[in-house]
């Protein structure tokens, strides 16, 4: 599991096009739509989607040898064999000696690289080791790291990856249920039935079942629709639905995407069902034909990234103003051009942030290890720091506040009586629909359970259904009785169900829905809703004449029956949640498609005491700026259309809030998409685990606010490392510059240069496992370039004080002050240089008073302690002469404290006027 997450990390930060194929597909439609090239398709395949839109059913089953009631598992495993599995951009794993240098090409080592071929050229083979230590160091770090990134990207499809529902038919040698394996999971095929599979197992003649939610596994003719809406925006750029049938109403019709009877990989059903089968998989679809133009394409860099940018390109730009500084200085002063274009190159190799890619990396990769354990699945880098950042978070009711284990509680008539009459209408209404299938239905079902259904329902036969949709909120079927005749009973939201309704049931008389009654209706509803259970109204009507095709149109002159109350207890953990995300600064914001006062209700019993209620219509009634202001002052929002949804999160996102949703229903996807971070749970309809950046492997907002809280921990780690590396390096350069322009000979060669950058950064690579301060993790942390900058001039300058007493101190008390004695001054100085960079980890890691008010983790206790004790060995130790260094004398070491005490001391102070100033973050 925690090595699973890792593939997904390293897709998004390192190489995000190559590995992050299965997730990507929703993005890459995105740049299909930006770019153009979604509305042009090969000639070939244009024709051969047109002619399949044309066939005749039988014929084209044939041509695919497939049949109506699906393939056999054994043609299927045949035919996989010839196309191969349904996975778009699919690329072979690179040979080890490629991936080695993909690791290898970054700026940072061929700057390296560069500066060791000069070292080697002009004979200093010790400058020539030391950088190719630390080049191979990060490379191989590196590579090993996404090595184990890539082993674990099956494993992790498993975890989040689609299914589809697919037709299997039965064969004299298949007859017998069996049990097939799919990513290693054994399941269950009982021939002759549908059965859920991978998306990647299917094959082109299989048979698929579509309903709402779903996405478009492959591309598909409809063999069978009904009322059948698919969102196909990631390809045309149009934004409503568009209707699908069984049949292409033109032959003249040549753009694939306009054809009635044909389904594109990527795009997703709306509302309505159907039956379809597959034409192509993988790379032989219209995406997949496309694929290889939008890849050149790429996705424009997250927040994180751009962070991450704008940090490296400071300290490189610093580099390119500050090496050529010391090489004139240099050059100038000493008279020896050779020798100072080579300590200029060094100072460039010590402003080289070489270590940031493998910190961040590692800090990343560690982060959602850490999320793993805790049930949290990371699809996007970016989503770390979101995660992180998130000021506000929106999300539904349903199985978030809630147990989500719905019961029928109640079954009455419009006066509020038992009634058995609505219990049998809706047990045929949830008994009969095949579209979006949802816990109502099933609470209704198991009221009933597997016993005879009430009345005479059992008689009843399925005619036709008229899906649900989130505008008129209500679905309907039509059955026949043993007499023939149709009954078409609708089920859905109150107010839904009384805009169709005349009439109401009362006694067992059909009465004039005048507006007393309804206002009783209302009250009945109401009453029901203040007790924290959700209604859903029943209507009914007999059509005249009986037909065998219905549509929306028939939904009206119903006849009310009654309502069907569920109740879905709150959780016992939200109000320990609720407190824990507002403790850590994350206020939580209710969305949901149910009932005021139901939502109402719930929030009070966990302790969510909102500000107020906004209904759907007023969003709907609000501009722009009305609404900006609303999201501010209300807390829960209540009869939302996915639309509103997506609305309220990007008002919230334009008045400055980092904005996390968590949703699991086809009607959360688009906020989903407009969130900074979209949340949703491994058992959520496609469309919305393709919509999140992060999922859940279990719906609490427990876990959503321990994933929250490791989020900010692993960004504090990395700013860690940033801060340390932008404040040390300023600091060492400006010494540098003092020392070249008043000392007769360099203040440190090129080898000691390196080898305290190198011994610098190891000692950093401990940092993704340092633990953070409580206080770092109650706030929203955000990327502030600025803020860097400015830490970096405020605390580099810090260590360039006590540089120059240690110059004076070498100069002034051992006499180092001539080039015969330039050595000890050398040595001297490496010393402090590196105890002093080693030590402001330990001082920059946290506002508070280190080793006492808050340890590092014993790993980077560990790390910098060996790195420091290396330093004061190095110049008396046997590689001395090697590394041009001596012995220092034991006065030295008796002066060695009182420095690095003042320099902690100094840091200190000036910690605390910097928090009191401008904060830390």
């Amino acid at each position: 599991m925690h090595i699973t997450i890792l593939k997904n990390l390293f897709a998004g930060f390192l190489r995000a096009r190559r590995m992050t194929r299965h997730f990507g597909r929703r993005i890459m439609l995105d740049t299909v739509v930006r770019t153009g090239v979604g509305r042009e398709a090969p000639d070939t395949l244009s024709r051969t989607l047109a002619e399949a839109a044309l066939a005749d059913r039988d014929a084209l089953l044939a041509r695919l040898g497939s049949h109506a009631d699906g393939l056999t598992e054994r043609q299927a495993e045949a035919i996989r064999a010839r196309t191969g599995f349904n996975e778009v951009g699919h690329e072979k794993p690179l040979p080890w000696w490629r991936h080695l240098w993909h690791c290898y090409r970054n700026p940072f080592n061929l700057l390296l690289t560069l500066l060791a071929a000069i070292s080697w050229w002009t004979g200093d083979l010790e400058a020539v080791t030391v950088i190719g230590t630390m080049v191979v160091f990060s490379t191989l770090l590196r590579f090993w790291q996404e090595a184990r990134s890539s082993r674990a990207a099956d494993a992790l499809k498993a975890l989040v990856g689609n299914t589809a529902t697919v037709a299997r038919r039965p064969a004299s040698a298949d007859a017998a249920p069996h049990a097939e394996t799919y990513f290693g999971v054994r399941l269950a095929v009982d021939p002759g039935r549908d059965v859920e599979m991978p998306v990647r197992m299917l094959v082109p003649g299989d048979i698929v079942r579509l309903a709402a939610g779903d996405m478009i596994p492959a591309d598909c003719r409809v063999l069978s629709a009904k009322d059948l809406f698919v969102a196909q925006a990631a390809m045309t750029g149009e934004s409503l639905p568009v209707e699908k049938f069984a049949e292409q109403a033109g032959a003249s019709t040549r753009n694939p995407l306009e054809l009635d009877d044909i389904l594109f990989m990527g795009t997703n059903v709306v509302s309505g069902s159907a039956t379809a089968v597959v034409l192509a998989t993988g790379d032989r679809t219209y995406f997949g034909a496309l694929a290889g133009r939008v890849q050149a394409v790429d996705r424009g860099p997250t927040s994180f990234q751009m962070g991450v940018n704008q940090v490296s390109w400071l300290l490189i730009r610093f580099m390119l103003v500050m090496a050529p500084l010391v090489l004139l200085i240099n050059g100038y002063t000493k008279g020896d051009w050779g020798e100072a274009l080579l300590f200029a190159l060094s100072i460039a190799v010590g402003l080289t942030p070489e270590m940031l890619p493998m910190i961040a990396t590692s800090t990343l990769a560690k982060g959602a290890v850490a999320l793993s354990r805790r049930k949290v699945v990371v699809k996007r880098l970016d989503a770390i720091q979101n995660l992180g950042a998130m000021d506000v978070l929106c999300t539904d009711k349903t199985g978030t506040l809630t147990e989500d284990r719905i019961v029928l509680a109640r079954h009455e008539d419009a006066w509020g009586a038992a009634s058995d009459r609505v219990l049998e209408l809706a047990w045929l209404n949830s008994r009969h629909q095949t579209g979006l299938r949802n816990p109502l239905d099933e609470a209704v079902l198991e009221r009933v359970g597997t016993g005879a259904p009430p009345g005479q329902a059992a008689s009843y036969r399925k005619i036709d259904e008229i899906p649900f949709d989130f505008e008129r909120r209500r679905m309907s079927v039509v059955v026949a009785g043993a007499d023939g005749r149709h009954l078409l009973i609708s089920k859905g939201a109150v107010e839904g169900i009384l805009k169709a309704c005349d009439r109401v049931l009362h006694d067992g008389v059909e009465t004039p829905l005048t507006p007393e009654r309804l206002e009783r209706v209302r009250a009945v509803a109401s009453a029901l809703n203040d007790e924290g259970l959700l209604v859903v109204a029943v209507a009914y009507r007999m059509p005249e004449p009986a037909r065998e095709a219905y549509g929306v149109a028939d939904e009206q002159g119903l006849v009310l029956a009654g309502t069907v109350a569920f109740l879905d207890p709150p959780k016992e953990s939200v109000p320990q949640a609720l407190a824990a995300l507002a403790a850590h600064g994350v206020p939580v914001k209710v969305l949901t498609g149910d009932n005021e006062r139901v939502a109402a209700k719930v929030c009070s019993d966990v302790g969510l005491a909102p500000r107020g209620v906004l209904l759907g219509g007023d969003v709907e009634a609000m501009d722009d700026a009305a609404l900006a202001r609303a999201v501010e002052s209300h807390d829960v929002f209540a009869q939302l259309t996915p639309m509103h949804k997506e609305r309220i999160v990007r008002r919230l996102k334009a008045n400055g809030h980092v904005v996390g949703f968590l949703g699991d229903g086809i009607n959360d996807a688009p906020a989903l998409r407009a969130a900074d971070v979209g949340i949703s749970v491994d058992t959520a309809v496609d469309i919305a685990r393709e919509a999140a950046d992060i999922i859940l492997l279990e719906k609490s907002l427990m876990v959503l606010e321990e994933g929250v809280v490791e989020g900010r921990r692993t960004f504090a780690n990395m700013l860690k490392y940033i801060k340390m590396t932008a404040s040390s390096n300023f600091g060492n350069v400006f010494s540098v510059l003092v020392a070249s322009a008043f000392i007769p000979f360099l203040p440190m060669l090129p080898i000691h240069l390196l080898v305290q950058n190198l011994l610098y950064d190891v000692s950093q690579s401990a940092i993704p496992f340092d633990r953070v301060d409580e206080e770092q993790l109650r706030r929203p942390q955000r990327w502030q370039p600025g803020e860097i900058g400015r830490f970096m001039l405020f605390f580099g300058p810090i260590s360039s004080v006590f540089d120059i007493l240690t110059f004076a101190m070498m100069w002034f008390v051992f006499g180092a002050d001539t080039p015969a004695r330039q050595t000890l001054f050398q040595s001297g100085w490496f010393v402090v240089g590196l105890l002093t960079q080693t030590l402001i980890v330990h001082m920059i890691r946290t506002p508070k008073v280190p080793f006492v008010q808050s340890r590092a983790a014993w790993p980077l206790l560990a790390m910098t302690a060996a790195i420091m004790a290396a330093g004061v060995f190095l110049p008396m130790g046997p590689l001395a002469p090697e590394l041009r260094l001596q012995a220092l004398p034991p006065l030295y070491f008796a002066l060695l404290p009182l420095i690095l005490l003042g320099y902690m001391g100094l840091v200190q102070a000036m910690k605390g006027y910097y928090v009191r100033r401008w904060g830390w973050q």
